[in-house]
């Protein structure tokens, strides 16, 4: 094989090389831009569910029709009965919907009965909980078990799933470390299949007299780096193109 044979097969091998690297890292900015089309759709859409006044909770006979992509976020009114069963704790550091939380603590996680008797879980509110003691929430929570109906206004979430890194519950503090009500409904006895919401409420009103748990009103603040990522990958592109374009150059001064 000639010397100029073996140089053109190696520029070959480049170039076939080269334009999958481009043709990657195009997609991939392409798929960014889509990615940021969708995203602010979304915040559109759960910017609009968030402004919405409050309308009456779906009936239990609707619950299977329910589905987070249209109906996260929904605000709801409902009158429930807290119910003297064990209550959870997710541990958290922070919300990324709440301004108004920082730091360490815990979301109190209580069961109420409707008056047609299945379980809806509330997300009562924000306990700052930097230990994570069981007794703190305890105290926090007991006022609101006060057998009385009492009209809760919120908004509608779905369980979370949790990631490989996620701790495990400690069945001890009751304590979780993902927002996963049916979990918690199962652990602590709450109920059983149909008898328990597919979702959980997160409580905007009322406030306790005493501040704790702390409950509000939520507001999206979602991530939005899909244009910077964009640019990223294409750049890349264009690195490739023009490191292939300069190796082509040398080649043929050589």
């Amino acid at each position: 094989m000639t010397a100029p044979s073996s140089q053109r097969r190696g520029a070959a091998g480049f170039g076939i090389f080269t334009l999958i690297l481009v043709v990657v890292f195009t997609g991939l900015g392409v798929w960014q831009l889509q990615r940021r089309v969708e995203k602010h759709a979304l915040i559109a859409a759960l910017n609009e569910r968030l402004a919405t006044a409050p309308e009456a909770m779906p009936q239990p006979s609707q619950w299977g029709a329910l589905r987070p992509v249209s109906d996260e976020f929904r605000r709801v009114t409902l009158t429930a009965t807290y119910a003297k069963l064990p209550d959870a704790m997710v541990f958290s550091s922070g919300s990324a919907v709440r301004d108004d939380i920082s730091g360490p603590g815990t979301w109190a996680f209580l069961p109420a009965r409707l008056e047609s008797g299945e379980i809806v879980a509330v997300n009562a509110g924000f306990v700052q909980n930097t230990m994570q003691d069981r007794g703190q929430q305890d105290r926090a929570v007991a006022p609101l078990v006060t057998g009385e109906p009492v009209k809760l206004t919120g908004y509608l979430r779905f369980p979370e799933s949790a990631g490989p890194l996620t701790p495990k519950e400690n069945p001890a503090k009751r304590l979780w470390f993902v927002r996963n009500h049916l979990a918690m409904a199962t652990a602590l006895g709450w109920g059983e299949g149909k008898s328990i919401a597919p979702f959980y409420i997160d409580l905007e009103s009322p406030v306790p007299d005493s501040g704790i748990p702390k409950p509000g009103p939520l507001k999206v603040n979602l991530k939005d780096d899909h244009m910077q990522y964009a640019i990223t990958w294409f750049t890349l592109a264009a690195a490739v193109l023009i490191a292939f374009a300069l190796w082509m150059r040398g080649q043929r001064r050589a």
